[in-house]
């Protein structure tokens, strides 16, 4: 009798299969190479972090923290999320390196979820982090990287979404006054639910014109023609800031050519509350939510005594998969099937195919329980069976 959950797995776990795993592998080799040859340093971090420090400053929502407790009783964590980790180890064991700091990362990450909401409880990202640099030079570098990303993995129809997170906080202020009603409407944008952002900024008691102004914010998407709405909307420091700092970021991302996948996006808002400027969200045609994500967090290493301006992307590795829409085929393997008169013969056959880059499956004969199925799988047989010759399928 089978043992209860003998089969199952914890919700939001799932089991990568060897096809998958193929694919999935391609496509993280290609990404790493490409993000190694712009000067991003691989590094990696425990699965356990402490709760009162990465925890605490990962900006992950609470109830989606997986905790447990060591035999010291200190809480502890499995890390949700990369960019806290990092700006630990950038303030500690990294204290004594100048900034600016590139490093890259490859990783599972965890968040747990509610039984309905379907969604993966542990995922691998890749991404960087540009830590101590806070030019417009470094925010197009990390979005420009991230292109170049996904162009490597073989994606090729894609957008990303660029805002930055002062505009948006600067309207919202300036004609709701409060940051508790500006998180309301804040809410709505970042759920991208504009059907519910118009129906409350209508239910507000506001003025035509200031009305009229929260429902633009909406408008505002496209190329760096929108530059002169928005400056329509509000007109105050804050907001000729974050203006003058996208204009920046917009002629950067010309340099390198990618403006092409840009799309200004003056509503984005993020999930991360450490996020401080420029935001950006990467978005696959086979999707319909993003696959990739980043921006500019310039207060969170202030968390770990080492107060620095920072920048960097997140990819998602099994969104990304998705998008790109390959199917699961194994890669092609050749099987050598032998008998053991002719062992030797067999194993000095698969070392010459494998020197030849070939995968080689070497398999006795009397391992097998039925030879015609098992070998269905390989596209191509040799059998070395018996003591003369051999012939090839």
């Amino acid at each position: 009798m089978s043992q209860p959950f003998m089969f199952e797995k914890p919700l939001g776990m799932r089991d990568t299969l060897p096809a998958y795993y193929q694919i999935k592998r391609s496509v993280q080799d290609g990404m790493e190479e490409e993000i190694g040859k712009w000067g991003y340093l691989p590094m990696e971090t425990p699965a356990l972090e402490y709760y009162d420090t990465v925890g605490n400053a990962s900006a992950i929502l609470e109830q989606q923290l997986f905790k447990l407790l060591d035999q010291q009783g200190h809480t502890l964590v499995l890390r949700p999320d990369m960019t806290a980790p990092i700006a630990r180890v950038a303030a500690s064991s990294l204290k004594d390196q100048s900034f600016p700091l590139r490093l890259s990362y490859h990783t599972n990450v965890f968040r747990s979820q509610q039984r309905e909401g379907g969604r993966p409880a542990e995922f691998e990202q890749m991404g960087v982090e540009l830590v101590g640099d806070g030019t417009a030079s470094a925010d197009g570098e990390v979005i420009a990287l991230m292109v170049a990303s996904l162009q490597e993995a073989g994606l090729q129809d894609f957008q990303v979404a660029v805002g930055h997170i002062g505009y948006v906080n600067a309207l919202l202020l300036d004609v709701l006054g409060s940051q508790e009603r500006a998180d309301t409407l804040r809410r709505f944008l970042y759920e991208k639910n504009y059907v519910g952002f118009k129906q409350h900024v209508k239910s507000l008691s506001l003025s035509s014109i200031d009305e009229k102004r929260l429902l633009g914010l909406l408008q505002l998407r496209g190329g760096p023609e929108k530059f002169n709405e928005a400056e329509t909307l509000v007109d105050n420091g804050e907001a000729a800031k974050a203006l003058e700092n996208l204009r920046q970021l917009w002629d950067v991302l010309e340099c390198y050519g990618v403006e092409k996948y840009i799309k200004l996006d003056f509503n984005l808002v993020m999930h991360m509350s450490y996020y401080t400027g420029i935001v950006f969200e990467g978005y696959g045609s086979r999707l319909g939510f993003p696959l990739s994500s980043g921006g500019r967090y310039d207060e969170l290493l202030e968390k770990f005594e080492r107060p620095a301006q920072a920048t960097g992307f997140g990819i998602r590795l099994d969104l990304l998969v998705e998008a790109l829409g390959h199917a699961e085929e194994k890669p092609g393997q050749t099987c050598i099937l032998f008998s053991k008169e002719r062992r030797k013969e067999a194993v000095e056959e698969a070392k010459n195919q494998r020197n030849q880059g070939k995968r080689v499956v070497l398999q006795d004969l009397q391992g097998v329980d039925n030879i015609d199925q098992w070998t269905e799988a390989f596209t191509e047989v040799i059998d070395l069976i018996g003591r003369k010759g051999g012939r090839q399928t």
